[in-house]
């Protein structure tokens, strides 16, 4: 989520300071959730401008109809719980973003409110039919659904745009069909964004997504190592084992300081430190703000900007080793950021 702002979250709490009106429920059988919407359906990972062409449509309709606006999402993504029940859990697709930062790119898009599913075994078991009638109908009260030109539903992915359509008109809510949205000839996915940040091409990362791909959270204490070798790190926790990008990076940071700071990162497994999976972004401000003393850092919400893409990440012998290697990383990012200035 941006530094400032938060989502109402339905039986959650936010620590954010600022609450928007965007509001968030995990399922539907909530007393504040809308009566009645415009919705559309999907994982929308990375919200890339695919998906904000979609939303911005769903917003405008929305509109036209006197509707709420309505996300429905799901977590764990549907391809992650179907890779796991096959044994394979290396055939789940990369991650681009956080949940936290997905709800805030909805945010931005001006929807009304995001209803996040669980994807387990009951709800991918239910028949096309029973998905319209339980989540659709009775659950979201839909009145306008709009889908992208691959959307399937149901068991078995039986349910498509034509079964959708035939019972919007028996059942009272219009349907809408949204074709491939393209940059520069290339049809942008989640799937587009995934391959350019494994590539570490940011730059057409960033066109995909038609801002720079950032990840955002809370900072919380680490082994305190960074201090030791000289470097002191903010550290934040991605909750998911295998993101879409990993690395080294020429970063800035949001919402530490009036103006965004300068950096490298270390965004994976610290190899050298521990190599556990467990994954986190290192982050190395060039400047500390001296208002924030040793320790104002921590608890933060802030947002880091992964600009370029230095290395992938290395394992060093010793930690002189990882020394020298930061202190390179650090003189490359700057020569980096220099040059985009010249």
């Amino acid at each position: 989520m941006h530094p400032s702002r938060g989502v109402r979250a339905s039986g959650e709490r936010t620590t954010d300071p600022i609450m928007p009106r965007m509001r968030v429920f995990r399922g539907f059988h909530h007393p504040g959730i809308a009566g009645a919407c415009a919705l559309t359906i999907g994982n929308f990972d990375g919200v890339h401008r695919g998906h904000q062409a979609m939303l911005a449509l769903l917003h405008s309709e929305a509109q036209h109809r006197g509707l709420p606006s309505c996300v429905l999402t799901f977590e764990p993504h549907p391809r992650d719980y179907f890779a796991a029940q096959a044994g394979k859990p290396e055939a789940a697709p990369a991650r681009i973003a956080t949940l936290r930062d997905k709800l805030s790119e909805l945010e931005r898009c001006g929807i009304d409110q995001v209803v996040v599913l669980r994807f387990d075994r009951a709800f991918a078991s239910q028949s096309p039919q029973a998905f319209i009638d339980d989540v659709l109908v009775r659950g979201l009260g839909a009145r306008y659904v709009l889908v992208g030109d691959d959307f399937r539903f149901g068991n078995k992915r039986a349910g498509d745009y034509a079964m959708l359509d035939a019972a919007g008109q028996r059942q009272g809510f219009d349907v809408a069909r949204m074709m491939s949205y393209e940059v520069h000839g290339e049809r942008v996915s989640s799937s587009a964004v995934r391959a350019a940040l494994a590539s570490g091409d940011m730059a057409q990362a960033a066109s995909l997504l038609g801002r720079p791909y950032s990840i955002s959270g809370h900072v919380i204490h680490g082994r305190k190592l960074g201090r030791e070798l000289g470097y002191r790190t903010l550290n934040l926790r991605f909750a998911h084992r295998k993101p879409a990008a990993m690395g080294i990076f020429v970063v800035q940071v949001h919402g530490l300081a009036a103006a965004p700071l300068q950096g490298v990162a270390s965004l994976g497994v610290r190899p050298t430190i521990e190599d556990a999976g467990r994954v986190l972004l290192e982050v190395h401000c060039f400047e500390w703000p001296a208002a924030l003393g040793d320790h104002g850092g921590y608890g933060r919400c802030v947002r880091v900007e992964l600009l370029h893409k230095l290395h992938d990440e290395r394992r060093y012998d010793t930690l002189d080793a990882l020394k020298a290697g930061i202190a390179r990383d650090e003189a490359d990012a700057r020569a980096w950021l220099a040059a985009q200035r010249s």
